[in-house]
């Protein structure tokens, strides 16, 4: 049996014009903050490189060190990985002389799970092993409930989920923002190790709030950093660098619930380019239109089904088909 390439044309033709009756999905709006949504903000003019972040990370997480083939003996991954949930890595050009200067200077950008506002990762999970948070919006991984399938690698477009494949079963493993600790009423890890107040905790909008401040603030002014949350007594006096006029994560796919201040372009510190609209409402808004009713799928299945028929018939000899 075969079925002739225009047949198959017909059908395809023929099921879209049915998928089409009842009209598309109604394409639906990025999904909004949490009100009481937990927020982080770096702000990459203040971090040092130290990474002590990334060891407290570590330690609070019981994960492993993780050695790079450049050097061997020490806890020094290149990425994000099934190991390393936060990592510092830094950012040269020419001389790199100037800290947080594009050109002839160097910057340290922290990478880790951005925990967005509407998240792909969550979209594209068929088992809900993906989860976010209704109160904190912390996405959290849940792995009895994970079949392995990576979507959540390929959709999320800042790259975090990592497939650990030296497990025998392997295992997804990301930043959830210490959240056995945020249940207890402790800081993330990452921020309270961070010296230098890079990293600092609160609520989305405490930190949307406090990232437009510095922004409003003159380059070469004084102002009083924080360390961990706003509500230091200890702050630390700091000149004011020239940052770059945008908080990244306040839009970016929807909104992301880390926040990033930086001196040098968002793209030179491996942050995307990612749009407005975030990439789960539009994957569902197709999703949508296209299965709605099960429309669609059963227009094909009729189409197909009455082709082979036709097609069975066709093969028949003739004393066969009057029985």
């Amino acid at each position: 049996m075969s079925i002739k390439r225009r047949d198959f044309l017909k059908v395809a033709v023929a099921g879209g014009a049915c998928a089409a009756l009842p009209g598309p999905a109604e394409a639906r709006p990025n999904l909004e903050v949490p009100p009481k949504a937990a927020g982080m903000l770096y702000d990459a003019t203040l971090c040092i490189g130290c990474k002590a972040c990334m060891v407290g990370c570590k330690e609070a997480n019981d994960m492993p060190v993780e050695a790079s083939d450049q050097t061997p003996m020490w806890d020094t991954p290149a990425d994000t990985s099934g190991k390393t949930l936060n990592i510092i890595k830094l950012y040269r050009n020419g001389t790199a002389e100037v800290k947080d200067r594009e050109v002839d200077g160097f910057s340290f950008v922290k990478r880790h799970c951005m925990h967005c506002v509407d998240p792909g990762c969550i979209s594209v999970c068929p088992t809900s092993a993906m989860r976010k948070d209704p109160e904190t919006g912390v996405v959290t991984h849940h792995p009895e409930a994970c079949i392995g399938c990576r979507y959540c690698v390929w959709a999320c477009p800042y790259n975090i989920p990592k497939w650990d494949f030296d497990e025998a079963f392997g295992r997804i493993n990301k930043c959830e923002f210490c959240n056995h600790r945020l249940v207890e009423g402790k800081l993330p890890a990452c921020v309270e190790h961070c010296p230098t107040g890079a990293s600092l905790f609160g609520t989305r909008e405490e930190m949307l709030a406090e990232a437009k401040r510095r922004l409003a603030l003159e380059p070469g002014s004084a102002y009083a950093y924080p360390r961990n949350t706003l509500e230091d007594p200890n702050r630390h006096e700091k000149t004011v660098p020239h940052y770059i006029d945008e908080v990244y994560g306040e839009t970016q796919g929807g909104g992301t619930q880390v926040l990033v201040l930086a001196g040098v372009p968002f793209g030179d510190l491996d942050l995307p380019d990612v749009p407005e609209r975030s990439f789960a409402s539009i994957s569902e808004t197709i999703q949508h239109t296209v299965y709605k009713g099960m429309i669609a799928p059963l227009a094909l299945l009729g189409g197909l089904m009455f082709v082979t028929r036709r097609t069975l018939n066709k093969d028949k000899k003739p004393e066969e088909k009057s029985k």
